[in-house]
């Protein structure tokens, strides 16, 4: 019984260290609103989740910002700012504003982006 206990507790531990190392992104992003959000403003148009189309997955931008500690000012820059988006044959477009004026959505989408693992 003592070595039942003692697993529990070992579960419980390793449970909690791994809530601690999940990234505030992850923590803080409502998945759903975030991927509704991205289909509204046609992001998902040049952006697959797992897969590039005309821009990168959302999951290699993740990828380019883990541990950076500007990773969402740069992406909430680059959402709001419509700077150029370079793309692999070389031109670049001026990158889609969000239509949506509501910076908590935005930040959102930004926070669930760099969620993605």
């Amino acid at each position: 019984m003592k070595s039942v206990i003692n697993i529990t507790k070992l579960g419980a531990a390793a449970l909690a260290i791994s809530a601690f190392s999940i990234s505030g992104h992850a923590l803080a992003a409502d998945a759903v609103a975030a991927e509704k959000l991205a289909r509204q403003e046609g992001c998902l148009r040049c952006h697959g989740i797992e897969r590039g189309k005309d821009g990168p997955a959302y999951k290699d931008v993740a990828a380019k910002f883990r541990g950076k500690a500007d990773a969402e000012a740069r992406l909430l820059h680059h959402l709001s700012s419509g700077e150029k988006a370079k793309f692999p044959d070389g031109h670049e477009e001026e990158h889609k504003i969000p239509k949506t004026k509501d910076m908590d959505q935005i930040k959102n989408l930004v926070q669930w982006i760099l969620s993605l693992t």
